[in-house]
């Protein structure tokens, strides 16, 4: 494994950046500095994605910005390293938690290129959004899979995925590829489980560095994924004590099982990442593994928020008990306590809410009101001692 190696890494120095106060004040960070060196730094915006890359040549790239509230200090953080101008600014998909603090970044500093997903959404932070990087002429575009571009002649940017025309917000993630000499970066957004395969098709996905879709859920970073990008550290960018539960178990012991090396801002603050292109160095301590019961192979496969519909799918082998199980409607906090229910192996049940709410064999009302916002309402469902199981936004 290519790790920190004092007689190679001597000319980089280590220096508290008392200057550089890290985002929601985890912890103080370290900046690391040295010619030729690439840094892509996973700032602490709690429950979000915020990643700022800084190539050798000084050119930046700034990917997501966490909510509007991270934003402003995501904003204050890269002044605070001399940064007046951003080179790129992506944004992978139009959720609050990743284009919300982009808001404040667009008011505050320059922006020179600006990357959309293309996927459209009807909330005020999208529209505010759009509106700025009108108002300051900012060059706009949206990219297709393949396309790339340089930050440095020795740093390539490549679109791994992109669809614009995507159902879902998730499904219209901009993966992309940072890649500098041997060592690499795979950014994913909220990236789920359908994308990586669609990824895995179109051909190859290794990295050194994998920044773990949807904040380590169990809807992205499949085993299958992981085996196939073989990244020597991964990235778990969440906020403590959030409400899904984040990250999820299965995805966890997918990477302990692939020798992977993990870290999280929940748990490190910003975590500051600098090579060479050869070597590479990490600030940040490990991730400490969750204890917990094997992962019952039960998830939320559908959500259909206009028909008022969730399906529940058993995809292990075995019949699992859905007594005292919840599904909750995260936005209004409603909460569905399932009865006496078996669901047998490869089967799903479809729990249903509205003016034409179901009810039979495989249907369970709910109510007869509507439950979930047609505009974007995450589902949670969790086991009956409360543990998260599985959520879908």
């Amino acid at each position: 494994m290519k790790k920190y190696i004092g007689l190679i890494f001597a000319f980089l120095v280590l220096v508290i950046a008392g200057c550089t106060q890290v985002p929601q004040e985890k912890k103080e960070t370290t900046e690391i500095k040295g010619d030729a060196t690439l840094q892509v730094q996973f700032l602490d915006v709690g429950q979000g994605d915020s990643i700022l890359v800084i190539a050798p040549n000084g050119k930046t790239m700034l990917v997501d910005a966490g909510t509007k509230g991270a934003g402003r200090n995501v904003a204050s953080y890269i002044k605070g390293l001399g940064i007046t101008k951003l080179d790129f600014v992506v944004a992978t998909h139009p959720d609050a938690d990743h284009i919300g603090g982009l808001v404040p970044i667009l008011q505050e500093l320059e922006v020179g290129t600006f990357v959309d997903s293309g996927k459209e959404h009807t909330s005020q932070t999208f529209i505010d959004m759009l509106t700025l990087i009108d108002e300051h002429d900012v060059n706009y575009e949206v990219p297709t899979i393949g396309e790339s571009w340089q930050l440095d002649k020795k740093v390539k940017v490549e679109v791994l995925y992109a669809n614009e025309a995507a159902k879902d917000n998730n499904d219209a993630s901009i993966v992309l590829r940072v890649s500098y000499g041997e060592v690499s970066y795979l950014l994913t957004g909220d990236a789920g489980i359908k994308l990586e395969k669609e990824m895995l098709a179109n051909g190859d996905v290794q990295a050194t560095f994998l920044k773990a879709g949807h904040h380590g859920s169990n809807t992205s970073s499949s085993h299958e994924f992981i085996k196939a990008v073989q990244p020597e550290v991964a990235i778990l960018s969440y906020g403590e004590g959030n409400k899904y539960g984040h990250p999820h178990k299965e995805v966890v012991d997918a990477l302990t099982a692939e020798d992977v090396e993990i870290y999280s801002t929940a748990e490190s603050g910003t975590i500051i990442t600098a090579t060479d292109g050869v070597h590479y160095s990490i600030t940040g301590v490990p991730f400490e593994h969750l204890e917990g019961e094997k992962p019952t192979g039960v998830s939320i496969t559908r959500k259909d928020l206009i028909g008022e519909e969730v399906d529940i799918t058993n995809d292990s082998n075995e019949a699992v008990s859905l007594y005292n199980w919840q599904l909750i409607s995260v936005e209004g906090n409603q909460i569905f306590t399932f009865p006496e229910v078996t669901l047998q192996p490869g089967k799903k049940i479809t729990v249903t809410s509205g003016s034409g709410a179901k009810e039979g064999k495989h249907h369970i009302k709910w109510t007869g009101k509507q439950i979930w916002l047609n505009d974007g309402d995450a589902a949670i469902l969790k086991d009956a001692k409360g543990a998260v199981v599985s959520e879908l936004d």
